[in-house]
C-alpha cells in the first residue's frame, strides 16, 4: 500500500502542489535576506554618521554651507554660452561619478496620504479594518487554545471552553469577523475609487459595522452556551444572529450598488463585479443555508456541502480576487495583464463552483449523479484557477525586481502562489481515490487553513499593508512586517504540512481497517507540529496587530541626512537639544 500510494495521480498532484510554495518561500528569503543585510548595513551607517555629525568642525560647517549654497543655485539659460572655458565654480558636476545605489532597482518608497479619499470614508475603513484586526487576535487566540488541546486535552473542564463549543467560536470568529470585515472595509475603498465617486451614504457604512459587531459578537457568546445551529459545521450562529449579519451586508449592497449606478466611468470595473457578485451571492447562501423547508434527511447533508463551499468560494475567495484585481494593479502600478482572462475566470468560477460543495460526500448515500457531477465541477475549477492565477502572475511582468525592495508584495505572491496551490488541491481531493483516504481526517484542516489563511488571510495582509500607509502616510516597521510574513508562512506551512503528511497515513490505517485508537497515537508527534506552527501563525497575529497600530499612530520615520541642506538641519535640530545635567 505504501508503494502504490504514489502510483496515483491525485497524491502525485499534491506532492507537486506543495512543493510549489516551498521553493516560492526559498527564493523570497534570499531576496529578503539580502535586504535585511541592507537594513543592518545602513543602521550601522547611521549610527556613525551621527556620531559624526555631533564632532563637525567649523570647516566642515562652513563648507556644507558653501555646497548648499552651491547646490541651490539655478542654472542661468545662457550660462554654457559663449567661448568661457567651463568651470565647476558652482558645484553642478561635483561627485558626478559617485553611484551609491544599483539604479536598475528602484528606490523603495515612502507613502504619501491621497488626498481623493475623504477624512470620513478613511475613518470608516480604518474602523472596519480596527475590528478586523481584533477579531483576528481574538478568534485565533481560540483557534491557539484548541492546538494546545489537542496536546493536552485535560487543560480545562469548564463547559464553555469545551472543544465542542470553542471550535465553532474560532472557526465563525475568523468567517465572519476578521475576513468578512476586512473584505467589507476594503470594498469600501474599492467600489467608489474605481467608480471615481463618493460613496453613496457613509451612514449606511456604519450600519453595517454595527450590525456585523452585534451579530459577531452575541453569536460568540452564543456558542460558548451552548445554543448554536445543530449539526451545521460551519453555520452554527443560529438564524436571529445570522440575519442581523446578512442585514448588515444588504444595506452594503444597496450602497455599493447605488454608488455603482451613479458612476462617472462608463465601464464597471471587473473588481465591482466580484465585490457586488460576492454580496448576492452571500445573501443567497445564507437563506438557502437557514430556511428549514428543504433541509431534511439526506436534503440537509447536501445543503450542508453547498453551504460550506460556496461560503468560502462564492464569499471569501471571489469578493477577495475582487480586491486583489484593484490592489495588484495598484501596487506595480502597470494594468491588470488581461481584462478577458478576468472576465473568463469571473464565470467560470460561477458556473463550477456553484456544483461542487458535494465533492465533500462521495461514498455517501447522496445521489452517486450528485457525486460525479461534483466532481467534474471540481476538474473545472481548474478553468477560473489557471486563468486568474496566470492573469495576476504575467501582470508580474517587468516588474519583479519590485518584490525585492516591497514588504507588500511577497504577501500578494504568496497569496497567489497557495490560491494556485491550495485551490488544486481541492480538485485533487475531490477525486475517488484520494478522498478515501484523506476525507474525515485532519486532511481537511490542513486544506481549509491552507486556502482560508494561506489565500484569503495573506491577501488581505498584502491589501491591508497596501492601503493603509496611503490613507493614513504612515508606515509600518519594515522590519516588523518581515517578521509578521516569516512567522505566519513557515508556521502554516509546519501546520499543513504536519497535518497532511499524519492524515495520510491515518487515512491508510483506516482502509487497512485498523483499530481507530491506533490512529489516534499515530497522530499525537503532528498534533504537537500543529500546535507549534498554530503558535508562529497566532504570534504573527500580534506582529500584525502592532504594525497595524503603527500604520494608524506613528512617530516620525528617521531618515539619514544625504545633502548639505538636510546635515545643516540635523546639525541645528542638534544644538536645539537641551541636556539637563544630573546630581
Amino acid at each position: 500500500m505504501n508503494n502504490s500510494i504514489f502510483g496515483e495521480s491525485g497524491i502525485q498532484i499534491t506532492v507537486l502542489l506543495i512543493l510549489i510554495p516551498v521553493l516560492v518561500g526559498l527564493l523570497i528569503a534570499v531576496v529578503k535576506t539580502y535586504a535585511t543585510y541592507k537594513d543592518l548595513r545602513n543602521r550601522r551607517k547611521l549610527f556613525e554618521f551621527n556620531k559624526k555629525l555631533e564632532n563637525l568642525s567649523p570647516e566642515e560647517l562652513a563648507f556644507y554651507e558653501k555646497r548648499k549654497i552651491e547646490e541651490a543655485y539655478q542654472l542661468p539659460h545662457n550660462e554654457l554660452s559663449g567661448k568661457i572655458p567651463p568651470s565647476d565654480e558652482k558645484g553642478i558636476i561635483h561627485n558626478i561619478n559617485a553611484i551609491e545605489e544599483l539604479r536598475v532597482i528602484p528606490h523603495k518608497k515612502s507613502f504619501v496620504p491621497q488626498k481623493y479619499i475623504s477624512p470620513e470614508l478613511a475613518k470608516l475603513i480604518l474602523y472596519f479594518l480596527g475590528f478586523a484586526v481584533f477579531w483576528l487576535l481574538f478568534g485565533t487566540t481560540v483557534g491557539e487554545y484548541l492546538g494546545i488541546k489537542f496536546v493536552a486535552p485535560d487543560a480545562d473542564h469548564v463547559s464553555w471552553l469545551s472543544f465542542g463549543r470553542l471550535r465553532p467560536v474560532h472557526t465563525n470568529m475568523v468567517f465572519w469577523g476578521w475576513a468578512s470585515f476586512a473584505m467589507v472595509g476594503l470594498s469600501y475603498y474599492v467600489i467608489p475609487r474605481v467608480s471615481n465617486i463618493e460613496i453613496h451614504s457613509l451612514k449606511i457604512g456604519w450600519y453595517t459595522l454595527i450590525l456585523m459587531n452585534i451579530a459577531v459578537l452575541t453569536g460568540t457568546v452564543s456558542l460558548m452556551a451552548g445554543i448554536n445551529n445543530g449539526g451545521g459545521e460551519y453555520r452554527e450562529y443560529i438564524w436571529p444572529i445570522m440575519a442581523v449579519f446578512a442585514a448588515g451586508i444588504v444595506l452594503s449592497l444597496y450602497n455599493f450598488l447605488t454608488t455603482v449606478a451613479k458612476r462617472v466611468t462608463r465601464e464597471i470595473y471587473v473588481s465591482n463585479w466580484y465585490i457586488i457578485a460576492a454580496m448576492m451571492y452571500v445573501i443567497v447562501i445564507l437563506v438557502v443555508a437557514y430556511i428549514p423547508l428543504w433541509q431534511d434527511g439526506l436534503a440537509e447533508t447536501i445543503i450542508q456541502g453547498y453551504y460550506m463551499h460556496q461560503g468560502v468560494g462564492m464569499w471569501f475567495m471571489f469578493l477577495t480576487l475582487g480586491l486583489m484585481y484593484y490592489f495588484l494593479p495598484q501596487q506595480l502600478n502597470k494594468p491588470i495583464y488581461s481584462y478577458s482572462l478576468g472576465i473568463l475566470a469571473f464565470w467560470t468560477q460561477i458556473i463550477f463552483y456553484t456544483l461542487i460543495g458535494s465533492h465533500h460526500f462521495i461514498f455517501s448515500a447522496i445521489p452517486w449523479w450528485m457525486q460525479t457531477v461534483a466532481i467534474v465541477a471540481s476538474v473545472g475549477m481548474v478553468i477560473p484557477v489557471v486563468a486568474g492565477t496566470a492573469n495576476f502572475l504575467l501582470t508580474f511582468n517587468g516588474a519583479w525586481h519590485q518584490v525585492k525592495t516591497s514588504y507588500t508584495l511577497p504577501f500578494y505572491l504568496i497569496g497567489i502562489v497557495f490560491y494556485f496551490t491550495g485551490s488544486m488541491q481541492g480538485t485533487v481531493e475531490a477525486f475517488r481515490f484520494t478522498n478515501l483516504i484523506w476525507h474525515f481526517t485532519d486532511f481537511t484542516v490542513a486544506h481549509s487553513h491552507l486556502t482560508m489563511y494561506g489565500i484569503i488571510t495573506f491577501m488581505l495582509w498584502a491589501f491591508i499593508y497596501t492601503l493603509v500607509p496611503r490613507i493614513t502616510g504612515k508606515e509600518p516597521p519594515k522590519t516588523m512586517v518581515g517578521i509578521h510574513f516569516w512567522l505566519a508562512l513557515i508556521g502554516l506551512l509546519f501546520y499543513t504540512f504536519s497535518l497532511m503528511i499524519g492524515s495520510t497515513q491515518k487515512g491508510l490505517l483506516w482502509m487497512d481497517s485498523k483499530p481507530f485508537i491506533q490512529s489516534v497515537v499515530l497522530m499525537a508527534p503532528y498534533w504537537l507540529w500543529r500546535a507549534i506552527g498554530g503558535t508562529m501563525m497566532w504570534i504573527s497575529h500580534f506582529v500584525f496587530a502592532y504594525n497595524f497600530y503603527k500604520m494608524v499612530n506613528r512617530k516620525q520615520e528617521i531618515i539619514i541626512p544625504r545633502t548639505p541642506a538636510e546635515i545643516l538641519e540635523a546639525k541645528r535640530q542638534l544644538k536645539k537639544t537641551v541636556y539637563f545635567p544630573t546630581k
